[in-house]
């Protein structure tokens, strides 16, 4: 039983997921609609990479370099929403890189990558990174952060992606999640707009901070 999407012409507005053979009555009628598509699994995106780190990848302190970590992370992040969405994906937004340690030669890096949460057209990947020692087995959780992509066409506009199906208490956690991450974004945004902040309501709040506000009219505030 295929599913289809159908509109009602009599309201205008509402859509109803009904499935072939149950037959329809007026109004409904079968519509294309850029938003009526399947929800996939979040298994059948999931993708994991594992990496040998080489003395090449090291920076001055011979500590495998960040910024080459965060390469492989966005390499990743692209094939995991470009396989569940089946385009072309770019990062849009990258939320929160904590390196919490540090990764050495020799060892073996591996990434995981899974949708947590899908949008319109865009679609916020979890990563998780780890390393194991060769010779003891020991694994290190090193990074977890969360991409945005977006979806585009081969004319580089942006496409509706497939929803995910939430099938357990750990994958509604996630969508939630990053759902309140996007709603505290947009309401820090909108806070902190350069063009309506007000620094005088800040200035106690500096107290005890690392810094000294020097401003032409109240003189100089140790912070």
């Amino acid at each position: 039983m295929a599913a289809m999407c159908f509109f009602d012409s009599s309201k205008n507005i509402s859509l109803s997921f009904l499935s072939l053979g149950t037959g329809l009555s007026p109004p409904y009628h079968c519509v294309r609609l850029p938003f009526c598509m399947k929800y996939k699994s979040i298994k059948a995106s999931q993708i994991t990479m594992t990496q040998l780190m080489l003395p090449s990848y090291s920076n001055f302190s011979g500590k495998i370099h960040g910024g080459y970590v965060l390469n492989l992370m966005d390499q990743i992040a692209f094939a995991c929403a470009s396989k569940h969405s089946g385009y072309y994906c770019v990062t849009a937004s990258v939320n929160k890189v904590d390196f919490l340690n540090p990764i050495e030669v020799g060892e073996l890096v591996t990434l995981k990558a899974s949708i947590n949460f899908t949008g319109r057209t865009s679609m916020v990947v979890g990563l998780r990174v780890e390393s194991e020692n060769i010779q003891t087995g020991v694994v290190k959780h090193c990074n977890s952060s969360y991409f945005t992509m977006v979806a585009k066409d081969k004319d580089g506009q942006s496409v509706p992606v497939p929803g995910i199906i939430l099938n357990s208490a750990e994958s509604i956690r996630r969508f939630a999640r990053s759902m309140e991450r996007q709603q505290h974004a947009q309401s820090r945004d909108q806070l902190f707009n350069s063009a309506d902040f007000n620094h005088q309501a800040y200035l106690d709040k500096l107290v005890g901070q690392n810094a000294k506000v020097s401003l032409p009219e109240a003189g100089d505030r140790k912070a």
